[in-house]
């Protein structure tokens, strides 16, 4: 007899078994009480599963344990009969086998459904052929069984002795369960039978399968699974049997389960790429993407419709906004794919009214309490920025709504989308600097302040965009100079408020232990006073810009002078050296600069103090 490779089928841990002598464990099977025996039938097969070997307890499980009635005996020796060495050193089956097969038998024949229907299920585990074919006479006649749960597991086991035991044990097994699944009216006897079709004779599964096409539906979605498996296997090995399974696989796609419209819709685009097939397959992704509550399935599916755009995206293109219901999902990940993938689909069909979603959507980031509200708002933002480059015609009608945003955490975006607009569409440059000026003053970021700052600085070029661009700046940085003398009259009322709130503060003590030269502790204090830090020179109700200058920003007081010095000189360009305006304006830019440069002297000398 060929070598019979052992398998694993349980698995315990074993690393806290404690070590029992095997005249223990034959003692605690030989007892009356159940629990015992449980007990020691555990510890059996634990050790069993370490590694021991123990051949004298096998004997005592067959005389005093094999014939019980305790279920939960029986279901410990399933695992046992599972576990323990059934072949001797000479690689034959033990003699103690015969009384183990008849006592599996005996369970087959069981008046109790359930311990029939777990006997048949514990077969499907076995390997072992001598064990298992005195077994196949009373697996077969449970086919028959009134209950369906005897006859689902009766079909299975016979599935697994002819599929790993060896075919010679159910020669007639092919022809005993196309009987017995033309009569079968239970949903899982039914599968379990087509499996054994499926797997050891595909022949007779598609003769079922033909036969039964219009009754698919009424199967249950274990058998579809099993139909689209078999559709699958089929037509990969011979493709002119498409054409017999599509229609079978369009109906599966208005399946209510989930997972068979899902599979179906993926099986039909792996057989056949006919714009009727991927639509329907896109639409039932499409579908699936916006019903489903898991992220995980919606990721799953968003990384299916990415992968049929590849080479349909024109179809695709059809479901767009389909796609686009998945930005419901308050999960920022499952929206990000959604506009990964739809962004590469719009074309200037439907331009108009994914723009329109996308503006609902940052609206509806503003006005709703949603967790990741921010990160979201700077998603949109770069995918209309993406929509405004390739399509100009939606630029306008966006670029204004955007920028509404600029005093929120996605100003930044903004700010740098209107760049892109300012510089690609000129004709939309007055409206967008206007409205950028009225919002100069709201803007609490000095990044996008910098920004702001050298738009209006590089694009103002007439006359009144001019005048108006510099009287903006100016009024948002204030008079120079920016520090503690800026405001005389506000220093003077503030210096009270100021006194107070640094003898408030008080000096700050902190103590250390140090060690001497001698080897001595010793307490050490150091008094040091509160600094006042820069920005506080700044009066209540100064601009946001004014309160960096004051502050110390280096790079926007760049920003601010590098602007000034633009508009100073498109004025002279505009209007020559002698006009009034202009050395009114390099007069006011001169004290600003000049105000500006002294700064950030001042600026270190308080950090210093």
């Amino acid at each position: 007899m060929a070598q019979v490779e052992k398998n694993c089928t349980v698995l315990f841990d074993t690393e806290k078994i404690s070590s029992v002598q095997q005249e223990d464990i034959m003692r605690d099977l030989e007892s009356p009480d159940v629990k015992l025996k449980q007990n020691a039938l555990k510890q059996t097969i634990l050790m069993l599963l370490s590694g021991e070997q123990l051949p004298r307890v096998l004997m005592s499980v067959i005389r005093y344990c094999i014939n019980t009635e305790d279920h939960q005996l029986k279901k410990l020796l399933m695992i046992y009969w599972e576990v323990v060495p059934k072949y001797g050193p000479d690689k034959k089956l033990l003699p103690e086998m015969i009384l183990v097969c008849n006592a599996l038998r005996n369970d087959l024949t069981h008046p109790n459904e359930y311990i029939r229907g777990s006997m048949l299920r514990f077969l499907c585990k076995l390997r072992e052929p001598e064990i298992l074919e005195p077994l196949v006479p009373s697996v077969k006649a449970n086919l028959e069984h009134r209950h369906s749960y005897v006859r689902r597991n009766a079909a299975l086991a016979i599935y697994h002795i002819h599929h790993y035991a060896g075919q010679h044990l159910v020669p007639d097994a092919p022809e005993i369960v196309s009987r017995f699944i033309a009569e079968e009216v239970d949903m899982g006897c039914r599968r379990n039978a087509f499996l054994f079709l499926c797997n050891e004779a595909e022949t007779l599964a598609l003769e079922f399968l033909e036969a039964n096409m219009e009754d698919l539906a009424k199967f249950g979605d274990g058998f579809a699974l099993l139909v689209l498996d078999l559709t699958r296997r089929v037509c990969r090995a011979d493709p002119n049997l498409k054409a017999r399974f599509v229609s079978c696989l369009f109906g599966m796609m208005s399946s209510p389960s989930p997972g068979v419209a899902y599979e179906a819709a993926w099986t039909l685009v792996s057989l056949t790429t006919a714009p009727t097939a991927v639509r329907a397959a896109a639409s039932t992704f499409a579908g699936l993407v916006s019903s489903q509550g898991d992220n995980n399935v919606k990721l799953i599916i968003l990384e299916r419709l990415n992968a049929l755009k590849k080479n349909h995206a024109k179809v695709v293109q059809e479901v767009l906004m389909d796609i686009l219901r998945a930005l419901n999902s308050p999960n920022l990940e499952i929206c990000e794919k959604t506009l990964e993938v739809a962004m590469d689909l719009v074309t200037p069909r439907n331009i108009l009214e994914v723009v329109t979603l996308l503006k609902k959507e940052v609206v509806r980031t503003q006005e709703t309490d949603m967790d990741k509200a921010a990160e979201y708002r700077k998603v949109l933002i770069r995918s209309i920025h993406q929509c405004a480059t390739r399509f100009p015609d939606v630029a306008e009608g966006v670029v204004h709504v955007l920028m509404e945003f600029l005093d929120t955490d996605g100003a930044l975006d903004v700010v740098l989308f209107v760049r892109a607009i300012v510089e690609q569409y000129e004709d939309l440059r007055p409206g967008l600097l206007r409205k950028l000026m009225d919002s100069l003053g709201l803007i609490a970021s000095p990044s996008v302040l910098s920004v702001a700052l050298w738009i209006i600085g590089q694009y103002a070029r007439s006359a009144d965009e001019v005048a108006e661009a510099f009287e903006c700046i100016t009024e948002a940085t204030g008079d120079a100079p920016f520090d503690d003398s800026a405001a005389p009259a506000a220093a003077a009322e503030a210096a009270e408020a100021e006194a107070e709130a640094g003898a408030a503060a008080g000096p700050v003590t902190s103590t250390r232990t140090r060690v001497l030269a001698d080897g001595t502790y010793a307490t050490e204090s150091v008094v040091t006073e509160a600094a006042v830090p820069a920005a506080a020179l700044a009066a209540p109700g100064d601009a946001f810009l004014r309160r960096q200058l004051i502050a110390g920003e280096p790079f926007l007081a760049a920003c601010v002078a590098a602007s000034l010095t633009k508009l100073v000189l498109r004025a002279l360009e505009l209007h020559g050296d002698a006009a009034p305006q202009v050395k009114g304006m390099q007069v006011k830019a001169l004290l600003i600069l000049c105000g500006v440069a002294l700064v950030n002297p001042a600026a270190e000398g308080a950090a210093a103090a």
